[in-house]
């Protein structure tokens, strides 16, 4: 465990605003790829701080400190996630048909793109086709691809069984493929 990690422990908060400096980039990059929408991210990046704060003391050092807050970011947006999810569905079931339908009421999903640099429109490539994906099958692919997590470990956090998630990593590959 590292120094600056042991004094944030000892309840310096001198040090845990470094940690909070050294990582915040990559913690808001996790809450963006899980939330997909740059509000929500922006919205959700002060949580998983809080709470990392709040449990420091638990923190034993058996992953580094930011695996640590990745962990937290990620069930703390799919504990989101899962809360919109409901809300949506009540909302969509409380539509009027003269209202326009469901299709007219949906919000329009579009990409920030940033022009003139290869990992920009790479990006963008990517955002388009992960907004493509059901929240389902884009949970699986942000936990599987980007952090590595086992098909076990993703199907406990999403609260369903290994071959859901099998067969979404599944269909997604045969989707994707060049």
């Amino acid at each position: 465990m590292s120094p600056l990690v042991r004094r944030a422990q000892r309840g310096e908060m001198k040090a845990f605003e470094e940690l909070v400096a050294r990582h915040r980039d990559k913690v808001y990059a996790r809450a963006f790829s899980m939330m997909r929408h740059e509000d929500d991210a922006w919205t959700s990046r002060r949580k998983p701080w809080v709470k990392g704060w709040q449990r420091l003391k638990q923190f034993q050092g058996d992953s580094s400190f930011l695996t640590w807050m990745t962990r937290i970011v990620i069930n703390l947006c799919l504990d989101t996630l899962r809360r919109q999810k409901r809300q949506r569905a009540e909302s969509i079931q409380g539509l009027e048909e003269d209202a326009g339908g469901v299709e007219r009421q949906m919000p329009v999903v579009s990409t920030n793109p940033t022009a003139g640099l290869e990992r920009a429109e790479l990006r963008q490539r990517i955002d388009k086709a992960l907004g493509q994906l059901s929240y389902e099958h884009r949970t699986v692919l942000v936990l599987h691809e980007f952090e590595e997590l086992e098909y076990k470990e993703i199907a406990k956090r999403m609260q369903c069984s290994i071959g859901t998630v099998m067969s979404a990593c599944f269909m997604r590959a045969a989707k994707w493929r060049p």
